[in-house]
């Protein structure tokens, strides 16, 4: 038996362009003489669909999707995911299945069982989990197909769940494990995949075949890697990450495999790639085609830049440089000198006349106060306002630069330097920024970025620049400090106590805890933030801006 394997980016409820995709993989696994081709979880209409499935019309174009793929199936099966009704009144209104085409007929359909809802999932919201489990016999072969979640709780020991959905269908002695999944992407996440397919089949001595999803949906961004493991636990075949791709293979070379083919996994590559592909097809699926952001001669703003230009090509870029009194003169020779590596357009627009027309008419009410944060605030906000001007007259679409740790602690200005459609770098700590330059930097110069962010940016420290001599570590602690900090509470969940057991001191523990939890108000404004770890700002990390916990 010949099996395709067919990993696509899909675009939610693109039902026209998720079709064409499917049946042009369809005309070229029939091409290589494929027996049956497998496409991912959800793949008519594209996950996470969301409140989508509250619609009888998106449910209506699922159906018309499975039924031209049905019309094309002669000769070869076609498994793809979809919704599908639920024909009993009690319970949810819909499952989350796999379909089974093949010579114009349904042959089989397996919903899924195990629907997570932790971390950016919400699939009980929607789905009714199956109850029954059965095999499909097709071209001799008895085949156990499985959804995603379906093979994360090998042999019942995922606390979360009570049933294994492949421990169901063993008895019935299935020769090999198909999983259609839309497994999101995090740096760590891949390793875990293998792991878990690798336990699975050990477990039950049969191949997996397993097909991912590709390519960003706002926040959330897949990563594809694809896997054919053989019977011996190896790894046959891990399909390229975030790019689209279609291979077969055969069967019976997979049983006798004994090749280990996986792909490397160095983290800030993998961050790097994911950014990249998150940002082109947040504006490739909106209709979008030109970003704008302003660049200060730091290290957030530089990168975010880079990236974009990577994504989207320098003539689709274009940053404003917008000095203050305040700023340096080697950060603005900085920017410049960036846009210039880059090729893309700048302008340069200084803002101290209209933060002096500011000063000016406040100055009545704000005699006799000091300068503070406030005057800080208008700064970031005059801008904000000139960038979202730029991005309204132009059509651009403004990409907000503000890092993890700044995020974390409220180190940003709603409406200033908090705007914009999608955060770049919003999911990445300080730390992490620098290890991405460092990347980018070392890139060869055929692509254009061989050293491209000027080493000033990399070594200056960190500032805002919104009043004289101001560096970040006067309201912040130092970033290798910081950091660690909160990827331990916000990422690991530890508790006051435990963080101060573990050698953090008490007092920077309580402070900077307390500046995480009474900044959630911002973060509720925010831009969707690009998912890249496993606790990301936004749906999968769910707090309330008036709780007092720690606060």
């Amino acid at each position: 038996m010949r099996i395709t394997l067919s990993q696509l980016n899909l675009h939610i409820g693109n039902f026209e362009g998720n079709l064409a995709k499917m049946l042009a993989a369809v005309e070229t696994a029939k091409s290589q003489k494929a027996d049956l081709i497998c496409f991912p979880e959800l793949a008519v209409c594209g996950y996470p669909a969301r409140d989508f499935f509250e619609f009888d019309d998106f449910i209506h174009r699922c159906q018309h999707s499975i039924n031209e793929l049905r019309k094309v199936s002669h000769g070869i099966g076609i498994v793809v995911g979809s919704p599908s009704r639920n024909p009993v009144a009690a319970g949810k209104d819909l499952y989350n299945s796999a379909y089974f085409l093949y010579n114009g007929e349904t042959i089989g359909i397996q919903h899924k069982a195990l629907l997570p809802t932790y971390d950016i999932f919400d699939e009980y919201r929607y789905f009714e989990p199956a109850t029954e489990f059965k095999t499909i016999d097709f071209k001799g072969k008895r085949i156990a197909l499985s959804i995603c979640e379906d093979i994360w709780n090998v042999g019942n020991e995922n606390p979360l769940y009570t049933i294994c959905p492949l421990d169901e269908m063993m008895p019935q002695k299935p020769d090999l494990i198909l999983n259609l999944s839309a497994s999101p992407f995090n740096y760590a996440h891949a390793q875990i995949r293998i792991q878990i397919a690798k336990v699975n089949v050990l477990r039950y001595k049969i191949p997996m075949f397993y097909t991912n999803q590709v390519g960003g949906q706002t926040d959330v961004i897949f990563d594809g890697g694809s896997l054919v493991v053989s019977p011996n636990g190896m790894v046959f075949d891990e399909m390229p990450y975030f790019e689209e791709c279609l291979k077969t293979y055969d069967l019976e070379e997979v049983v006798a495999g004994d090749r280990n083919h996986e792909q490397p996994k160095d983290k800030i590559q993998l961050i790097h790639d994911a950014l990249v592909v998150g940002i082109r097809d947040y504006f490739q699926k909106l209709g979008f085609k030109k970003a704008i952001l302003g660049l200060s001669g730091g290290i957030d703003s530089a990168v975010t830049a880079v990236l974009a230009a990577k994504a989207l090509g320098p003539e689709n870029v274009s940053v404003l440089l917008m000095p203050s009194q305040f700023s340096s003169d080697h950060s603005v020779d900085d920017a410049r000198q960036l846009a210039e590596n880059l090729g893309i357009q700048y302008d340069i627009v200084a803002i101290k006349p209209m933060f002096d027309a500011f000063e000016t008419a406040l100055a009545q009410q704000f005699a006799g106060q000091p300068f503070n944060v406030t005057e800080e605030n208008i700064q970031a906000r005059v801008r904000g306002t000139l960038l979202m001007a730029m991005s309204n007259k132009f059509g651009h679409i403004l990409l907000n630069t503000t890092n993890k740790s700044e995020m974390s602690v409220g180190y940003g200005t709603l409406y200033g330097d908090m705007c914009g459609g999608i955060a770049v770098l919003g999911d990445v700590y300080k730390t992490e920024i620098y290890e991405l330059v460092k990347y980018i930097n070392s890139l060869p110069m055929g692509e254009g970025r061989g050293g491209v962010v000027p080493q000033n940016t990399i070594t200056k420290p960190p500032s805002a620049e919104l009043r004289p001599g101001q560096k970040d570590t006067d309201s912040l602690p130092p970033y290798e400090i910081l950091d660690p900090l909160l990827f331990q509470y916000i990422e690991c969940r530890k508790g006051p106590n435990e963080l101060i057991a573990m050698g953090f001191e008490a007092s920077l523990v309580k402070r900077v805890l307390r500046m995480v939890n009474i900044n959630e108000f911002k973060r509720e404004q925010a831009a969707p933030v690009l998912r890249v770890s496993a606790k990301a700002f936004g749906m999968g990390r769910r707090m309330p801006i008036v709780g007092k916990y720690l606060s």
